[in-house]
């Protein structure tokens, strides 16, 4: 088996993962719930998030595409640095609800545009043909 699709595969699992366990906590943020603190909602997104980072960066050098070279790849980049401070503020560190609930629309719209810069690999998703 060619190892790319293997790590195309296992990219977009994680990626499905972690959007949905972002969401998942989005609501569990919103209605208070004990869960966000359960040790495994602590540590089972850095795991999905350091596969799908791994993944991501194989694929990156199987293509030879990089980011800071390759424009849609450094968009994508500073999407996620983006997405990352967005999802801290929305699910640790805001200071009251309202913040984290804005945080957490900013970090999810963030998200959407991750994926739409990844499947057109365009930093500019909205002007891609399709």
């Amino acid at each position: 088996m060619e190892i790319y699709p293997a790590l195309k595969l296992l990219h977009v699992a994680c990626v499905v993962a972690t959007a949905s366990g972002f969401v998942l906590r989005g609501i569990w943020m919103l209605g208070e719930s004990p869960l966000l603190r359960h040790p495994l909602t602590r540590v089972l997104p850095h795991l999905n998030d350091t596969l799908l980072l791994a993944a991501g960066i194989g694929m990156a050098m199987m293509l030879h595409q990089y980011p800071l070279v390759d424009g849609w790849l450094t968009a994508k980049l500073l999407a996620l640095l983006l997405y990352i401070v967005l999802g801290t503020v929305a699910l640790k560190r805001g200071r009251t609800k309202r913040i984290r609930i804005l945080a957490f629309g900013g970090a999810l719209l963030t998200l959407s545009y991750l994926v739409a810069v990844a499947l057109t690999r365009s930093a500019w998703p909205m002007l891609a043909g399709g």
